[in-house]
């Protein structure tokens, strides 16, 4: 864990991590391999891949799959020091199924050790050190007690200089398009990066034109904001300057978890000093190696073969 050269995590990211069972269709679907998620633990994940020391701030039962996810972090160099673990309290999992119409996600995750974390359980010392505090619409979600957290996290953050990055991550699931649509725009106001998804913007704004949506997240206060829109690639503006990243070539088998590297790899290479066109580029390779491979984690790259893919 100390290969890093500074003793505390530069890149912090604060949400609900989870324990996945995605169904393989063996022994007529009974067959569920166990991977994991969590769209905040995959960002630390694949921040950490490109070479950043990621931190993790969230909570987790005592049970196996908290072990499972503790386990993961230490094999990929996540800092878990700011995870807590309560007693009386489960880890979330979510079971991937699929049938004809493509997979369906099934959540297990109300009142989980992480939807119950409160303002007091933050690590404040971690956070006073980091460079980027980064979170998004389901650490929100999950809970009253989740967003008082959230915003505790960016209040401290503020104080201590530290900069946020801030993901729509849009579930209707968890709340409705009202709530979100207000916590959203909060949040944007009090990020310095915004990384909101087209798909999210258009319906919590109603806009379809991916330039008006960038003007929207500006009018509510983001000073840069990056445009992740799949297919299409994405679009960074700091409020002078607009640059379209090209999506990268891949061979897609699976998209889960393609914003979350895409977010990890931008906000460490921002860190180490990138301009937003050339952190934006090798963000967008990052992000379409990762859905070349099924999972949410085993696929994020590391970088060097980012790197490589990049020279091409």
């Amino acid at each position: 864990m100390s290969s890093h050269p500074h003793p505390f995590p530069t890149v912090l990211a604060l949400g609900e991590p989870m324990v996945e069972f995605n169904q393989t269709g063996e022994r007529d679907g009974r067959v569920f391999l166990q991977g994991f998620g969590g769209d905040t633990s995959n960002f630390a994940i694949a921040a950490a891949r490109q070479g950043a020391h990621a931190g993790y701030l969230s909570a987790l039962g005592d049970d196996p799959y908290g072990a499972m996810l503790r386990r993961l972090w230490q094999e990929e160099g996540v800092d878990a020091r700011g995870v807590r673990t309560f007693a009386d309290a489960y880890t979330a999992i979510y079971c991937v199924t699929h049938d004809a119409q493509g997979h369906h996600f099934h959540f297990f995750r109300s009142g989980s050790a992480a939807a119950r974390m409160q303002p007091q359980d933050l690590d404040r010392s971690l956070l006073a050190q980091a460079k980027v505090l980064h979170y998004s619409g389901i650490s929100l979600a999950i809970s009253p007690s989740a967003r008082a957290t959230c915003e505790a996290a960016v209040a401290l953050a503020r104080e201590s200089g530290v900069r946020v990055s801030f993901d729509t991550n849009l579930r209707l699931r968890l709340w409705s398009v009202q709530e979100a649509r207000a916590a959203t725009q909060a949040a944007i106001a009090s990020c310095d990066l915004c990384l909101p998804s087209y798909d999210d913007m258009t319906v919590l704004t109603g806009l379809s034109d991916p330039e008006a949506i960038i003007d929207q997240c500006h009018a509510w206060g983001a000073p840069v904001v990056a445009l992740k829109n799949g297919r299409e690639g994405a679009l960074i503006s700091d409020g002078q300057q607009r640059w379209r990243i090209a999506p990268a070539p891949c061979q897609p088998v699976d998209a889960t978890g393609a914003g979350d590297t895409f977010g990890g790899a931008l906000v460490h290479r921002w860190c180490e000093g990138d301009d937003w066109p050339t952190a934006g580029a090798y963000a967008a390779v990052a992000a379409a190696m990762s859905t070349e491979g099924y999972g949410a984690v085993e696929p994020i790259p590391h970088a060097a073969a980012v790197r490589q893919r990049l020279a091409r």
